[in-house]
C-alpha cells in the first residue's frame, strides 16, 4: 500500500508539473500570437497611413508613369488603389501576353466583371497604353504578392505566334521596361523580369516558348543605359 501511495503521489506531481507547463505553453503561444497580431497591424497601418486626408500623393486624371504612354483608364474593379512604393516595395517587372488582340485586351481591362487588368499594354507597332497607374495594386499576375510588389505589361499576340511578337514591340515593351527600373533600382535579370508563367501558383503559360529572352533583356539593358 506504501509503495503505491508513494507512487501515487509522484504521478500526481508529475501531472501538475505537466499541467503547469502545458498553461505556461498557452501562455507563451498566446504571448506570441499577440506579438504576431501585434507586427501585423503595425504593418497594415504602415501600409495605410497613406490613406489619411492629405497624406496621399497627388494624382491628376489622365496622368502617366511612363512619358511615351496613352492614358486608358482600366475599371477600377480590376485593381485596389495603393500608394507604391510607399506601402508595398516595386521589385518585380511581370510579362504578359495577351492571348488577342491589342483592342481586346483593352475592352477586358475596362470590364468590371473581368477581374484582372495589367498596368500596361503593349501593341505591336510599339504603342504602349498605360491603364493603371504604378502607384496602384494591378489584378495581372494571379498572386496577391506579386501583384503588390510588380508592374505588370501585356503584349499583343498569342504565345504560338513568334511573329507577333515584332521588333517594334520589342523595342518599345525594352524601354518601357527600362524605364520602370530606373524608378525603383530593379536589377535587370531573369530573377526581377519574369514572365506570367513564373508566378507561383499560376495557371498561364505565357509569354511563352517563342519569347526571346536574350534579346529582350539585351535591349532593356541598352535602353537603361542610354
Amino acid at each position: 500500500m506504501g509503495s503505491k501511495g508513494t507512487s501515487g503521489a509522484e504521478g500526481s506531481a508529475k501531472a501538475g508539473s505537466k499541467r503547469g507547463i502545458g498553461r505556461r505553453g498557452l501562455l507563451i503561444g498566446a504571448a506570441a500570437t499577440a506579438v504576431g497580431t501585434a507586427v501585423l497591424a503595425r504593418d497594415e497601418l504602415k501600409r495605410a497611413w497613406w490613406r489619411l486626408p492629405g497624406i496621399e500623393k497627388p494624382r491628376k486624371p489622365g496622368e502617366v508613369d511612363y512619358a511615351r504612354a496613352e492614358w486608358i483608364s482600366a475599371s477600377p474593379a480590376n485593381w485596389r488603389r495603393a500608394d507604391r512604393p510607399d506601402d508595398y516595395t516595386i521589385d518585380r517587372v511581370v510579362i504578359h501576353v495577351t492571348q488577342g488582340s491589342y483592342r481586346s485586351a483593352v475592352k477586358v481591362f475596362q470590364d468590371p466583371g473581368h477581374g484582372a487588368a495589367a498596368h500596361y499594354v503593349v501593341r505591336k507597332d510599339g504603342h504602349v497604353a498605360q491603364m493603371i497607374r504604378e502607384l496602384d495594386v494591378a489584378f495581372h499576375a494571379g498572386n496577391r504578392s506579386f501583384n503588390e510588389r510588380s508592374v505588370g505589361i501585356e503584349h499583343e499576340g498569342f504565345v504560338d505566334r513568334p511573329q507577333d511578337f515584332t521588333a517594334a514591340m520589342y523595342g518599345a515593351s525594352a524601354r518601357l521596361t527600362a524605364a520602370i527600373c530606373d524608378r525603383y533600382g530593379i536589377p535587370v535579370d531573369r530573377e526581377h523580369i519574369v514572365g506570367h508563367v513564373e508566378v507561383p501558383g499560376t495557371d498561364h503559360t505565357d509569354p511563352g516558348k517563342h519569347w526571346d529572352w536574350d534579346r529582350y533583356l539585351k535591349l532593356v539593358r541598352a535602353a537603361r543605359t542610354a
